[in-house]
């Protein structure tokens, strides 16, 4: 048996029954959410569910606190259809993949609009000069900040 495969088997099993449970809560606070992966320790101890949440921050905090309140009733509704010794403890963290993946298509698109521009936006969201990989005579202009 594979090392790891019995977290993996229940991760995607609790991500099943996380996955129908969550739209039939009757708390008006929770949006639009799409659970996008279960990971589970390797003790089964612990469970951290990742989701993403439509709307804006108020919204997002409002499902979170609504995802947090539910964590006993969640737990019963997993303990009623998984035969476990132990259930795991439910953590709510919000999966913040889509919002990177914009991110990283505006900066695409902002340095393929302007091509020519000695200048990008920096991952903080600052101005970065861009420098080139080598110089017209073939030196690395990284060696030479190294020297200084």
């Amino acid at each position: 048996m594979a090392e790891g495969s019995r977290p993996s088997r229940v991760s995607e099993e609790l991500r099943e029954i996380l996955a129908e449970e969550i739209p039939k809560l009757k708390d008006p606070r929770v949006g639009f959410v799409t659970l996008t992966g279960v990971r589970v320790t390797p003790d089964l101890r612990m469970a951290r569910v990742s989701y993403s949440a439509m709307g804006d921050e108020p919204a997002r905090r409002a499902t979170a606190a609504a995802l947090r309140s539910a964590r006993g009733h969640l737990r019963r509704v997993i303990g009623r259809q998984v035969r476990m010794k132990v259930l795991p403890d439910l953590e709510f963290e919000e999966d913040e993949t889509s919002e990177t993946v914009d991110r990283i298509e505006s900066l695409l698109r902002t340095l393929h609009q302007g091509g020519s521009s000695s200048e990008a936006v920096a991952p903080g969201g600052g101005i970065a000069e861009r420098r080139p990989l080598r110089e017209e005579d073939g030196s690395s202009p990284l060696r030479e900040e190294e020297e200084a």
